[in-house]
């Protein structure tokens, strides 16, 4: 039996990347305890996407859980302009410590898309304040996905989602992951570029398309060969979704900006960072009030968001949660092995707890072969949602091995369905 409140979700709600006058009736979600989602039919659904990326440990974490019902008892939220609390020093400090060295500044926001938003704000008002506001273009990576909020969606790539808002972005110039390329974009605009912004090794929204950790190393020399600043947004590779605490450490490199959100509080709360240089920071002092970087959010650094996402980062270190993504996406991957040879079926990919299936034909997240896939993934007990014709999984680290099992052949079942469909279409 339907809950009641399905009809008030279906006469007043307004989902996200949802087309409501195609897509059927949402899951009704009635509970959630570790890889799995307890539906109000009784079935229960292994969420094998991490609820949009965000979930890292597992549903209702218990640690986390108390972190958040004793902060909540302390102090539930002040104003960040003018006060300080102990979490969000702590929690700063942390970051601070843990992040790509150099990284001193923490600016707190309350998502992905704000986080990359302040990012941008401060890489070229940082040259501004120097004198150089002729430094206005950003570079961005082809299929680049940096959220939803304007000058997030200039510095993505246009097509699909934003495409019709055109008219109100800034103008970025994008190039593929290839140093040549890049290193060809920063000589046409020498002396006028801000920053590179790009997602270091994984570009999700593009359908996880993957690139190596030279590419990056490359970025950061030419970037440095330009007196460019890099801005990396680790937004879903960070807190270990590579199998290391963040994508830039495999390369070795660390970015002059750096945004957090997803994973930073175990994916139980809204937060997010943006990490910056001492240099960047210290362009916003002086003596003139107005030298100061206007930007702030009602519930910027949130005691209790702050004080979870500094116990989830206790149970990280502990829990080697990194390590344990890479060896949940290596059990996936193994579990697709049947489809490597398969007809219809582009490439296999994964880059720590990340692994996608391309599926051959037009790619993109409209790409009709998408609709047959979507589709077919909603006849299982496994929560995926397709980006076109790739198909992919990064399950919350407390996925047991029989568990990936379940997702791989959730997914292989899925796929196969796909492909016959579209082959019948």
């Amino acid at each position: 039996m339907k809950p009641d409140w399905l009809q008030l979700d279906a006469h007043h709600c307004w989902h996200p990347y949802t087309q409501h006058a195609l897509d059927p009736e949402p899951m009704a979600v009635t509970g959630a305890h570790g890889a799995w989602l307890e539906l109000a039919d009784g079935r229960r659904v292994l969420d094998a996407i991490s609820s949009w990326w965000t979930c890292l440990h597992g549903h209702c974490h218990p640690r986390l859980l108390r972190a958040m019902a004793e902060q909540a008892a302390r102090l539930d939220h002040v104003i960040y302009a003018g006060c300080a609390h102990e979490p969000a020093a702590r929690l700063a400090g942390a970051l601070a410590g843990l992040a790509p060295r150099g990284l001193s500044r923490v600016f707190y926001s309350d998502d992905g898309s704000t986080a990359v938003e302040v990012a941008l704000k401060a890489a070229y008002l940082a040259w501004a304040r120097r004198g150089e506001a002729r430094r206005s273009v950003f570079l961005a990576l082809e299929g680049g996905y940096h959220g939803d909020t304007f000058g997030a969606m200039s510095a993505g790539d246009p097509q699909p989602f934003f495409r019709e808002l055109s008219p109100f972005l800034f103008h970025v110039a994008r190039v593929p992951a290839d140093a040549a390329a890049l290193e060809q974009a920063l000589a046409a605009q020498d002396g006028r570029v801000a920053a590179l912004i790009l997602e270091p090794l994984v570009q999700g929204a593009a359908g996880m398309k993957m690139h190596a950790p030279q590419f990056l190393r490359d970025a950061r020399r030419l970037c440095d060969a330009r007196g460019v600043f890099l801005i990396a947004d680790e937004v879903m590779t960070g807190f270990g979704r590579t199998g290391s605490l963040f994508a830039c450490e495999q390369a070795g490199i660390a970015p002059d900006l750096l945004c957090l959100a997803k994973g930073l509080t175990g994916g139980t709360l809204p937060l997010a960072v943006t990490l910056a240089r001492e240099e960047i920071y210290a362009a916003f002092l002086g003596p003139d009030r107005g030298r100061a970087l206007f930007h702030g959010h009602s519930y910027t650094a949130n005691p209790i968001a702050c004080a979870v996402a500094l116990e989830s980062l206790r149970v990280l270190d502990e829990e080697r949660t990194p390590q344990r993504l890479e060896q949940i996406g290596g059990w996936i991957e193994n579990g697709l092995e049947g489809l490597r040879s398969a007809a219809g079926v582009r490439e296999i990919r994964r880059c720590g707890g990340i692994v996608a299936v391309e599926l051959d034909g037009a790619g993109g997240y409209l790409a009709p072969l998408g609709e047959h896939l979507r589709a077919a993934c909603r006849g299982f007990d496994v929560l995926l949602r397709p980006l076109g014709n790739v198909l992919y999984a990064l399950p919350p680290s407390c996925t047991t091995r029989e568990e990936c099992a379940f997702v791989a052949a959730a997914m292989t079942a899925a796929c196969e369905k796909a492909l016959g469909q579209g082959r019948g279409a």
